[in-house]
């Protein structure tokens, strides 16, 4: 069966005068549009699509990729509002995310953004969102663990640091100590997991831990000095705040990345700074 709010490989099976009729597996039919197809296109060909119900309830595909899917959090833009709802901008086009007013928390307003969570309606079979992320975010049943890589999105801000969805499904937090780079709500970033309390608080660090730490480093300040023909003016005696602004790194791992690189014969040191050898 086909469901909306969904990302699926499906089979051209016929044609029409409206577009492709696509199938899986199970002989479940959806229409992708002639604005999505070209005249390469015949039966049998396999094409990857999102599902969604349109203006007129019935579902459809298209080739374009959605900013979220169902069981996704996001930070979306409010294009519409009306008695309703509101309507959020996931990229599609000519087609909003519905925001009902029963899901929505703290005032929603056109032109601002918002982080939501896209879920299946129970009744509808339609992908909507909400902002109330306590019924879809939380840390019952840890599915993370120390040191894992961990898909982040920049939820909301505090005084000691930055909340984040983790994988969808956790909350973590990343402190302000721990942050070497410019960090805004809707950010998504790769991280890794610090630590996880006996009550289930996860840590969440945007840099690796440890040797990795280093060596993912390392490949970064060498691009660094490529872009910046091959020169940075930083060294032992920096500013650790001019070295994160520059670096987006923590001096300790800095001192340590050019320390390889020193070694390996890549670079050599002045008073000035830090260049490549040519």
């Amino acid at each position: 069966m086909l469901k909306a709010g969904r990302n699926y490989t499906l089979t051209v099976s016929r044609t029409s005068e409206f577009g492709l009729y696509l199938q899986d597996e199970e002989q479940n039919e959806v229409l992708l549009p002639n604005r999505y197809t070209s005249l390469s296109d015949k039966v049998g060909d396999q094409k990857e699509v999102f599902v969604y119900h349109d203006s007129e309830d019935r579902l459809v595909a298209t080739t374009e990729k959605p900013t979220i899917r169902v069981g996704e959090a996001a930070y979306l833009k409010v294009v519409d509002k009306t008695v309703h709802g509101a309507f959020l901008d996931w990229g599609l086009h000519g087609k909003d995310l519905f925001l009902p007013n029963r899901n929505q928390q703290g005032g929603i307003f056109a032109g601002h953004s918002y982080v939501v969570y896209a879920y299946e309606d129970s009744i509808t079979g339609r992908c909507v969102a909400s902002n109330k992320l306590k019924g879809f975010i939380d840390n019952l049943d840890i599915t993370v663990k120390v040191r894992d890589e961990v898909d982040v999105l920049v939820a909301s801000e505090s005084p000691i640091g930055f909340r984040v969805i983790i994988n969808n499904r956790h909350w973590g937090m990343i402190y302000r100590n721990q942050l070497f780079r410019r960090v805004e709500i809707g950010d998504r970033y790769r991280g890794w997991v610090r630590r996880i309390t006996e009550d289930n608080r996860i840590d969440v660090s945007l840099q690796q831990q440890g040797l990795a730490q280093v060596k993912d480093s390392v490949v970064a300040l060498r691009e660094l000095l490529t872009a910046n023909g091959g020169f940075l003016p930083l060294n032992d005696s920096s500013d650790p705040a001019e070295v994160a602004r520059m670096t987006e790194m923590s001096k300790k791992v800095f001192k340590r990345s050019v320390g390889m690189l020193l070694k390996s014969g890549e670079l050599e040191m002045t008073d000035e700074g830090i260049k490549l050898k040519q």
